[in-house]
């Protein structure tokens, strides 16, 4: 278990999916009940917020810690529906013996990512889970149609307009292409298009061309001509009206998740900062100015969270797939969580450690 009573309750109050539940509830309570099976709903971290359905399912559910609080990761608890489909984005059907877990071996599940539907960042997946009765190609298509409609029901309740539907949000953590939502369009960007709104997002006063060029290319040789080309390419698709040029400004005021994140521990709200950060910031690209970035948040956020000492904040970066490796925050972890627990802790830091080392 990992989130106690309070902590849960107050994950689950703040989670944008708590909205969602009851329709949630309406899709798949009856079958889960009907059918023996469970339905869960765990956060972009694969911690379980709700556990609901059959009431000898729960408690045989119980026995393998697939619970209210628990972390179901995939670098947690290996190959398992809620898990994976959150690792690859994509609805994840997990047959019996494909459980990585043993005493998971004699379940059956299926799930689906859910995103906001604003900025397309994953915020938690919808899972079914029971017998042999789901495996059955039906059971991915149900838990998927359901992610759908709670998406749906998400875009229903997203700001009306005339209040900040006309502003532009940049999602690029987490993402080798950024997404750009604008005035009502979803564009997802190329790489280089995604490099040139990072580099402006962070200089609203504008750069010159000499200055972009250098900010976004590491090799010299490549030519004013080259960059002129490829922003010329930007504005036809964002329009004339959203990129400006002497110098090379967007003239609209941009709220980008990197921001976001950075002005959460500026007042310091390190668990909304952690929330917010869905990973490394266009983490294939090598732009000078991504990189810098790049760097500059996750040092920021990873100190804020040593700083902090709290073992579930800790925890959620340590089992993330940016944070597997990251030395400093499982010797953090191993010293904040209670004497039972550090054993193991500890190992995976001596582990760590020697292979660093070699």
């Amino acid at each position: 278990m990992e989130l106690g009573p309070e902590e849960l309750s107050s994950r689950r109050s703040a989670h944008p999916l708590a909205r969602a539940m009851p329709v949630i509830r309406e899709l798949m309570g009856a079958y889960a009940t009907d059918g023996e099976h469970l339905l869960a709903v765990c956060d972009a971290h694969g911690r379980l917020l709700w556990v609901e359905g059959h009431t000898a399912a729960r408690r045989a559910a119980g026995l393998m810690n697939f619970v209210e609080g628990a972390r179901w990761a995939e670098s947690v608890a290996g190959t398992n529906a809620p898990g994976t489909a959150i690792a690859v984005d994509r609805p994840v059907q997990v047959f019996a013996a494909e459980h990585f877990l043993r005493p998971v071996q004699r379940w059956t599940c299926a799930a689906s990512p859910v995103h906001d539907p604003r900025t397309g960042r994953v915020l938690g997946a919808v899972d079914i889970t029971g017998g042999d009765r789901l495996a059955h190609p039906h059971s991915l298509a149900f838990v998927q149609a359901v992610a759908q409609a709670v998406e749906s029901h998400l875009a229903l309740l997203a700001p009306a307009p005339g209040s900040d539907v006309d502003a532009v949000r940049l999602s690029a953590l987490g993402r080798d292409e950024a997404l750009l939502v604008a005035r009502g369009r979803r564009l997802r960007l190329s790489r280089r298009h995604s490099e040139i709104l990072v580099a402006l997002a962070r200089r609203p006063e504008g750069l010159s061309g000499d200055e972009l060029l250098v900010e976004l290319y590491e090799d010299e040789s490549v030519t004013p001509v080259t960059l002129r080309a490829e922003l010329s390419r930007l504005r036809r698709l964002l329009g004339p009206d959203l990129l400006d040029s002497r110098p090379y400004r967007l003239a609209v005021a941009v709220d980008a998740d990197f921001d976001t994140v950075t002005r959460r521990l500026g007042s310091g709200a390190v668990a909304a900062a952690l929330d917010a950060y869905a990973g490394p910031l266009l983490p294939g690209s090598g732009a000078p100015a991504v990189v810098r970035l790049r760097q500059r948040v996750e040092e920021q956020l990873r100190a804020a969270l040593i700083a902090r000492g709290d073992p579930g904040l800790l925890a959620d970066w340590a089992y993330s797939p940016w944070g597997e490796e990251d030395l400093a925050v499982w010797r953090a972890l191993a010293g904040a969580v209670p004497a039972s627990q550090r054993a193991a802790l500890q190992a995976r830091v001596r582990g760590l450690d020697a292979e660093q080392r070699a």
